[in-house]
């Protein structure tokens, strides 16, 4: 009889033994938990101590140099720029825009702060050269490679000793020394564990780029994402031209802003006010239209909501949405036809922003709320008007953080009213309508109408 070879893994929690090393015990559940046979716990020795810790009000402070990358949109989201020796994870869906997001960046770079070396696992050379000259980003200091194997991409890294060095992607990356395809979860912690290794110890910037599921989730383990040094992801409706930039963990700054770009056929544009993408430019009134306010980060936006509302011929009308969150439409809704007496419990209720933005802020409901009473009233609401405000079961107005940012930010781009809630500090350049409630603020959308 043949012996059973031993299993080189076993869970600290439970005890069940498997083949191979994986994430999570098939028999507990447990995390993280799966230790070589042999390796007992708490076996390690305490080694001698060369350095001893020090009093943190004694420690000295040490500010991380950052380098800026020529697009100012990307170095907001970053807090001013690439910290030489840190990993950088982007992740986004496929056809959003981050290989060209990032050919630029590494052609910017190599035109101002020396040179670039970006590699390609996916596409080849050639593919990669033509998407650069349709973008402009030709230069003499950005090198190209297209390479899979890890061993080779260290090599090169090593050879060309560049300052930025970019990888399209982590996921197609493998090592011929592991088992497994690439993608996987030991080739891709390898692969990430590698490549963090170089940089810090030829400190150089290293931006990986990621996949994602179709939740949305970057895919690979949770693990890449803590090891690494900071995560962007960069999303986007494939109906519009719109990209935003979001930092989900910086250890070099704030995580609240965001960066917008318009992807265009020269590449990516900078948008600097992105608040004229997302409203409609009329000087006319139209019923079923209101303008709000929301914060993407630090950054407030000036986002028109629409509102259709129809006689239904079903017995259960219908309720759709669009960029906006449907639990609180629906909510808004019943507020409406029970605080404000505007029937719509029989109608069918259309929601929808401009632009293809997507608001889930509770302080878009005063604006949800007013666009619908104006689609169900047929009164339009003039175009210099804004509402902020989040809505109540009882039908009363709250105030949401940030209100005076986004009063001011709506000052700026003309807008002359604004129906806020009660408590509010005047700003100056726009007239404020406190309301206490919903029936308060239907009643001084009236007012303003009539005004105008």
């Amino acid at each position: 009889m043949a012996k059973t070879k031993p299993s080189p893994y076993r869970c600290s929690e439970c005890g069940w033994e498997s083949a191979k090393w994986v994430g999570r015990c098939g028999e507990c559940q447990a995390w993280s938990t799966l230790i070589e046979v042999g390796r007992t716990l708490g076996s390690t020795k305490p080694a001698l101590i060369s350095n001893a810790a020090v009093a943190i009000s004694d420690q000295e402070l040490i500010e991380a140099g950052k380098s800026p990358t020529s697009i100012s949109e990307l170095d907001r989201v970053l807090g001013g720029g690439i910290v030489p020796g840190s990993v950088i994870l982007l992740a986004g869906e496929p056809g959003v825009g981050k290989s060209t997001l990032l050919l630029e960046v590494a052609a910017a770079w190599a035109k101002n702060s020396g040179n670039s070396l970006y590699i390609t696992a996916e596409e080849s050379a050639a593919q990669v050269k033509l998407r650069a000259e349709r973008i402009n980003a030709i230069d003499d200091q950005l090198y190209l490679a297209s390479e899979t194997d890890l061993a080779t991409i260290l090599g090169l890294i090593e050879h060309h000793k560049s300052s930025l060095v970019i990888i399209d992607s982590i996921q197609t990356i493998s090592s011929s020394e592991l088992e497994g395809a690439a993608g996987g979860v030991t080739q891709v912690r390898e692969s990430a564990a590698a490549l963090i290794s170089i940089a810090k110890r030829s400190n150089t910037a290293i931006v990986l780029v990621g996949h994602v599921t179709k939740e949305g989730t970057i895919a690979g383990p949770r693990m890449l994402e803590h090891i690494v040094d900071v995560v962007l992801n960069f999303d986007g409706d494939r109906h519009t031209s719109l990209r935003i930039l979001r930092s989900v963990k910086n250890r070099f700054g704030a995580t609240d802003e965001i960066g917008c770009f318009d992807l265009a056929e020269s590449g990516l544009v900078e948008v600097t006010d992105p608040s004229q993408l997302f409203r409609t430019q009329r000087t006319d009134s139209i019923a079923g239209t209101c303008l709000t306010v929301s914060m993407e980060g630090q950054r407030p936006l000036i986002t028109e909501l629409q509102a259709l509302v129809a006689s239904s011929s079903l017995a259960s009308p219908r309720r759709a949405t669009s960029g906006v969150d449907s639990a609180r439409v629906s909510m808004v809704l019943a507020v409406l036809e029970r605080r404000a007496n505007i029937k719509v419990a029989k109608e069918d209720c259309y929601v929808a922003t401009v632009g293809g933005m997507k608001i889930y802020e509770p302080a878009a409901d005063l604006a949800i709320a007013l666009s619908i009473a104006s689609a169900a009233t047929d009164q339009p609401i003039p175009p210099t008007v804004v509402a902020i405000g989040e809505i109540g079961l009882t039908g009363e107005i709250r105030r949401t953080a940030n209100i005076q940012k986004r009063i001011t930010e709506a000052a700026r781009l003309g807008i002359t009213d604004a129906i806020v809630p009660v408590g509010t500090k005047p700003v100056t350049g726009i007239r404020l309508y406190e309301s206490a409630d919903l029936s308060s603020a239907v009643k001084n959308l009236r007012t303003i109408a009539k005004a105008n």
